[in-house]
């Protein structure tokens, strides 16, 4: 298939290489200021064109851009589209409605995968599970193929519930990491030497124990014992270290209780509740 790329930065390029990969012919890319030197690395002889032109001579047109940016960015592509035209975006919280403007048939096709740069996105790609969002049987049985020919698991998602798709993206990886951040912070304050390498164990036993158990069996700590006191001292020496840390421990011991579920008993949960509200 004849496939453009509006908006070639790290994932947009990603899945390039990997259509080309497949068997597809990436006919231009378009994007910001590193666009040339990120083609010629990863998808030399390819194009790089300016949105009026990008679209010509491909069936296929995929929008890398930034969420904020799509509605705008679409806006200034759909002059140029044929009615017979795919478009597809690559983000996971877009509905289909952002194609509207356009005269061409929507699709949606967002890996659910992180992505920090284009050899690792690259790597990163096969086996990952890819949510498709289409109007109809033509639409979901292509995005089901571009998401194998990624090497990747398709799943159709309906598109009401893209955002909160997405909103579940962003807990799995983004505040994975976020907290990561905090937890690596608070050991440096307890003298830990090297904190990212101390704890790398814990962290990948702990997202192994999530996949053989399930988050609710895998749940450790003071929240899923009942250890109002320990939760009590967590909260004094966080206070004392970094304060502006509270309300985010506060808050994950509260989202805890609630993963614990029937594992803590009622009067175990009650005793940790009244520490919280105490420094909430």
């Amino acid at each position: 298939m004849d496939i453009a790329i509006v908006g070639a930065g790290t994932v947009g390029t990603a899945v390039a290489v990997a259509w080309t990969r497949a068997g597809h012919r990436i006919t231009a890319v378009s994007g910001g200021s590193a666009t040339g030197e990120r083609a010629a690395s990863w998808l030399p002889g390819v194009p790089v064109r300016p949105l009026d032109e990008v679209t010509e001579g491909a069936a296929l047109v995929v929008f890398g851009v930034p969420d904020d940016a799509l509605a705008t960015t679409v806006a200034a592509v759909a002059p140029h589209l044929r009615p017979d035209t795919w478009v597809v975006h690559l983000s996971g919280a877009a509905r289909l409605d952002v194609f509207a403007i356009a005269r061409a048939r929507p699709l949606a096709v967002h890996p659910l995968q992180t992505f920090a740069d284009v050899a690792g996105a690259i790597d990163a790609l096969p086996g990952c599970s890819v949510a498709v969002t289409a109007l109809d049987d033509e639409g979901w049985a292509l995005g089901d193929q571009l998401a194998i020919d990624l090497g990747a698991v398709p799943f159709r998602l309906a598109d009401e519930h893209r955002p909160l798709y997405h909103a579940a993206a962003v807990f799995a990886s983004n505040y994975l990491v976020a907290v990561a951040g905090a937890a690596e912070q608070l050991f440096a304050s307890a003298g830990v030497p090297d904190p990212a390498t101390a704890m790398r164990p814990l962290q990948r036993a702990t997202l192994d124990n999530v996949g053989r158990l399930g988050a609710r069996d895998a749940l450790t700590g003071p929240a899923v014992r009942g250890d109002a006191g320990t939760v009590e001292r967590n909260l004094e020496a966080v206070a004392a270290a970094s304060p502006a840390l509270v309300p985010a421990y506060v808050e994950l011991c509260r989202v805890a209780l609630q993963v614990a579920g029937p594992r803590l008993a009622d009067e175990a949960r009650a005793t940790v509740e009244v520490v919280l509200r105490r420094w909430s």
